[in-house]
């Protein structure tokens, strides 16, 4: 059992936040960031919801990878060709590939 579970979306500044269109049915299951579409408003929009739902027990981090790749990331994708946005869990990579809150919620429960 981790006492602190670290979520780290990498992705692009202006990239989208899945591969979905955002729609009304809101089914990535966070709402503040209806109509955007865009990445760093719905990591804005899950960090709240998180940090609402688990308080300290959740840490999240945005990489965006615009201006550069850290080694670590560039290592990801190297041995596992990762959907973007990347989805890390305490530095384990998911196969999510979107901002959806029931399924990283499901990974936090994993770690907790």
């Amino acid at each position: 059992m981790a006492g602190t579970v670290n979520i780290e979306i990498v992705g692009l500044k202006t990239s989208e936040c899945s591969p979905f269109p955002c729609d009304e049915n809101r089914t990535c299951g966070l709402e503040g960031c209806y109509h955007s579409g865009k990445l760093v408003d719905a990591f804005n929009e899950l960090k709240k919801v998180l940090q609402e739902t688990y308080g300290g027990r959740v840490e999240l981090k945005l990489t965006l990878v615009d201006d550069g790749v850290p080694a670590y990331i560039k290592e990801i994708i190297e041995r596992e060709y990762p959907p973007i946005p990347m989805v890390l869990v305490s530095g384990r990579v998911t196969k999510i590939g979107r901002i959806t809150l029931d399924r990283i919620k499901n990974e936090i429960e994993k770690e907790l």
